[in-house]
């Protein structure tokens, strides 16, 4: 099977793995958050392997060495790789929701491979975005979801934004040869009309030297994203889709067409190797870190 994951967070951990610093075969020493995941949660013993990553694509390779008790833990480094970056991004810009349905969304598209996240605070959200609450709450999600699904990159999480920035934020993706879709239940066109483009611009992302490209799929709120809302989108390049007869939660909606998104970009088609196939061998960390 393939090894758990368990990303760094050089802002609250205890300590902090200097990963510039390290070279195949070395000790790392644990913080305690891993330490308690990976001994007292997973019942890691010693040989057992498993990732720390650090949320932009470096992925260390462990061997869990010793554990100390309750105190401190080690693990020896075995390789280190680099999850590439995708040449198409996928975006989800999630309307915020009352009932939790909102960090549902994130935490199903996180492990599906979104790439970035766009709290909106849309005309009829009736849950409000509070700094310094909200953030946290978003962040703990993805990290979470980071883990559990063992990739190597976290979603970065943008700002919450109103519809002016949004506007603004469209026609960048638009005008970089990007889609941006906005789901909406009263659109006319379907899912298929896109499906086209969709390809084709995965295709284009995977040619040497081709810039990167975004795909964001907007939706809204449980009382659904205001006509208004919809046509300024449109004027600012936006696609408006309706996705097949029945109305999803805000909770489905994105993460459903983030994995249909998925499946024609070819995301789908690889698959992670088991605990003894070893990525490419580097000198150090810093190495991996500069590619």
């Amino acid at each position: 099977m393939t090894s758990p994951v368990f990303l760094l967070d050089p802002d609250h951990d205890d300590v902090v793995v200097d990963v510039a610093r390290l070279a195949v075969g070395t000790s790392v020493r644990l913080p305690s958050r891993v330490r308690r995941h990976a001994v007292q949660a997973m019942r890691l013993a010693e040989g057992d392997e498993f990732d720390l990553v650090d949320g932009r694509g470096l992925r260390l390779r462990c061997a869990l060495r010793s554990v100390a008790g309750a105190g401190d833990a080690t693990a020896t480094l075995l390789d280190v790789s680099r999850d590439p970056a995708p040449r198409t991004r996928l975006v989800l810009v999630q309307a915020l929701a009352k009932s939790g349905h909102d960090e549902q969304a994130i935490d199903a598209a996180t492990q599906i491979g979104v790439d970035e996240i766009v709290p909106w605070q849309a005309r009829r959200s009736i849950a409000r975005w509070r700094p310094g609450r909200t953030d946290h709450v978003w962040s703990r999600t993805l990290a979470a979801a980071t883990e559990q699904s063992r990739r190597a990159r976290t979603p970065v999480l943008a700002d919450c934004v109103n519809d002016r920035a949004l506007e603004g934020v469209f026609q960048g993706i638009v005008d970089d040869g990007g889609i941006v879709i906005v789901l909406h239940q009263d659109a006319t066109a379907t899912w298929s009309a896109l499906a086209g483009r969709i390809a084709d611009l995965g295709r284009t992302g995977t040619e040497d030297g081709a810039r990167t490209r975004s795909i964001a799929v907007v939706v809204g709120p449980e009382g659904g994203i205001d006509e208004e809302e919809v046509a300024e989108f449109v004027a600012a390049g936006a696609e408006s889709c309706a996705l097949g007869p029945t109305i999803m939660r805000a909770s489905v909606a994105g993460p459903a067409v983030l994995a249909l998104l998925a499946g024609a970009l070819g995301r789908f088609d690889a698959v992670r190797g088991p605990t003894t196939a070893r990525a490419p061998r580097c000198a150090t960390a810093e190495e991996a870190t500069a590619r």
